[in-house]
């Protein structure tokens, strides 16, 4: 979007210049952010593992966005295994990993493992209160 206005227009416009265009005009955020499925601070190192990486593709999915083929591939492979293995999904930044798979406990309820608190750093933006 920022090329095809910096084309016709000769004015660019910075990834952070939408996103106060869409939140000013009432428009859905680009990126989903979803505190359940994601409720870590996760670490710098760790932002581009492969199991935190589905997560934000699982996010978008339950946000009703449309995946590549690839990516529902992936997920539904990641979703499967969860199922079939009784594992869920696990943060530890103090470890190389980072992201784990481990067996689920009885107060699992979803696909992660659920900390005793959240530790985001940022908090999602209510659209309601935009």
């Amino acid at each position: 979007m920022t090329a095809e206005h910096e084309r016709k227009y000769n004015i660019r416009i910075s990834p952070s210049g939408w996103s106060y265009f869409r939140r000013t005009h009432g428009l859905d955020p680009r990126q989903v952010r979803d505190e359940e499925l994601i409720p870590w601070g996760v670490e710098p190192r760790h932002k581009y593992h492969y199991l935190v990486v589905l997560l934000r593709a699982e996010a978008r999915r339950r946000a009703g966005k449309t995946l590549n083929q690839n990516d529902n591939y992936r997920v539904d492979a990641l979703l499967r295994e969860l199922k079939e293995r009784h594992l869920v999904v696990h943060y530890d930044p103090d470890t190389e990993e980072g992201f784990h798979l481990v067996p689920g406990e009885q107060g699992d309820v979803d696909i992660i493992r659920q900390p005793a608190k959240v530790t985001r750093k940022r908090r999602s933006r209510d659209p309601s209160t935009a």
